[in-house]
């Protein structure tokens, strides 16, 4: 089974999607269905209430929505530990870097993301994949 990592961006469009059909959902739904083990950790799990939490997104999901889809996802997810980012910056953006140490530390297979800063790493330097959600979902079958 894949072992994987979802950066915020993506899990936050699983929360957001109005179609059943979106990458992000289609991940989420085959973390719930044990196709593949989906890895959070709490400062995951904060940056994504915190977005969630934004009034603008008021129109997309209630409060209650919002806070509800954090709890479930802590819930069903596989949390470990917040790891160090690692020394030297990997990422152009070392906000980053927490999840490339989660997912490295943690023996992921890959790291699921949309965000350019992430996906344009060097892939000779890690020892895990960087993905588009539509790759993964391609990878699913």
């Amino acid at each position: 089974m894949l072992r994987v990592v979802a950066d915020a961006n993506v899990l936050i469009s699983a929360a957001l999607a109005r179609s059943p059909n979106a990458p992000s959902v289609v991940i989420l739904d085959a973390a719930l269905d044990s196709r593949l083990e989906l890895i959070t950790s709490p400062l995951l799990l904060r940056e994504i209430a915190s977005v969630l939490a934004r009034p603008r997104l008021r129109k997309y999901l209630t409060t209650d929505e919002a806070h509800r889809f954090v709890v479930d996802l802590a819930g069903q997810t596989t949390l470990l530990a917040d790891e160090p980012p690692p020394h030297p910056p990997i990422c152009r953006d070392p906000k980053d870097d927490y999840l490339v140490a989660l997912a490295t530390a943690h023996h992921a297979n890959a790291l699921v993301t949309g965000d350019d800063d992430l996906l344009a790493i060097d892939p000779t330097q890690l020892a895990i994949e960087i993905l588009t959600p539509r790759q993964l979902v391609n990878r699913l079958g």
